[in-house]
């Protein structure tokens, strides 16, 4: 990256987004933020809202911009909301990414961008490995952004995030058990955390690590790979609990509401990320130590 490079960040407003903006706006480039979010000013770069299903407004915008990197983070991000509404999972994370990935191919085509997709992606060869719609939208929007690269001969690197966890508003687990924590330290609930079953296994990342490592891709990404994005390592909620207990002066219990003994694992490992020089830093502890500092500072997101 020089000096003055253009790097347009998606999902500016969400949970990676804050983090992406923190960390390249300490750099010497041109941030430009973009959000869905109608009145989002984030003050330390320049923010522009667009919703990317309004395909005009993006090829509009990337003519305008002609961004040297794009981060894409923005979409649906949650498996149960892509129940409850499977085609705003495809049309956000699908269509919006296509729209995107178009518009640069028409006005800004040397741009290198990074895609981040999610490690809940299916096999595309086999329609038994797909439990969700959140997985397919993943899924075709890789799909998708690999042919580009090829067909179009673009910069394109995906990225495929593990579990990201660390200060800020967030709906993953570790953020869930924070904010019930800290409503315990103020003797706001009743002292037991809910869970489905503690053997699920997790590959917990702290969020800045996963900024880093998007870093990483954009100057150093293989157009056309994909990269995971990963600790390396499971947890299990059992762990996770156990940790936090040591973070908290508050004893809790924890009620079981699924009575399982299995353990779910999906594995991910971040070899080929790191043979491009990159290593996680931020250890378990002092993640769930700083989500419950943001969470006694700043309070449970309002409604």
């Amino acid at each position: 990256m020089n000096a003055k490079d253009k790097l347009l960040i998606t999902g500016a407003s969400g949970f990676t987004g804050y983090h992406a903006c923190e960390h390249f706006s300490k750099l010497d480039l041109d941030i430009i933020a973009l959000t869905k979010k109608k009145n989002f000013c984030y003050k330390k770069v320049e923010t522009i809202q667009c919703d990317l299903f309004d395909k005009g407004r993006v090829k509009d915008l990337i003519k305008h911009i002609k961004p040297n990197y794009v981060l894409h983070l923005a979409g649906q991000s949650t498996v149960g909301r892509s129940w409850e509404d499977p085609l705003d999972s495809l049309e956000v994370n699908a269509m919006g990414t296509a729209y995107l990935i178009e518009a640069l191919r028409q006005e800004s085509p040397a741009c290198k961008t990074v895609i981040v997709s999610s490690a809940l992606q299916f096999n595309p060869t086999s329609i038994s490995t797909f439990n969700h719609p959140y997985g397919l939208s993943k899924t075709i929007q890789s799909i998708f952004s690999q042919f580009w690269a090829t067909l179009y001969n673009m910069h394109i690197v995906i990225a495929k995030p593990s579990n990201l966890i660390g200060p800020g508003f967030s709906t993953g687990v570790c953020s869930i058990f924070a904010q019930k924590i800290v409503d315990m330290e103020k003797n706001k609930v009743k002292e037991f955390l809910e869970i489905n079953n503690p053997n699920t296994k997790l590959d917990l990342l702290d969020v800045r690590d996963a900024v880093k490592a998007y870093e990483t891709l954009l100057i150093k990404g293989k157009s056309g790979e994909t990269y995971e994005v990963s600790s390396g390592q499971n947890h299990s909620l059992e762990d996770v609990i156990n940790c936090f207990r040591s973070l908290t002066t508050v004893g809790f219990g924890i009620k079981l509401t699924k009575n399982s003994n299995s353990s779910e694992v999906v594995e991910s490992t971040p070899l080929k990320l790191m043979r491009l020089g990159w290593n996680p830093v931020v250890s378990l502890e002092s993640s769930l130590r700083d989500i419950l500092k943001f969470y006694r500072h700043n309070g449970s997101p309002s409604i």
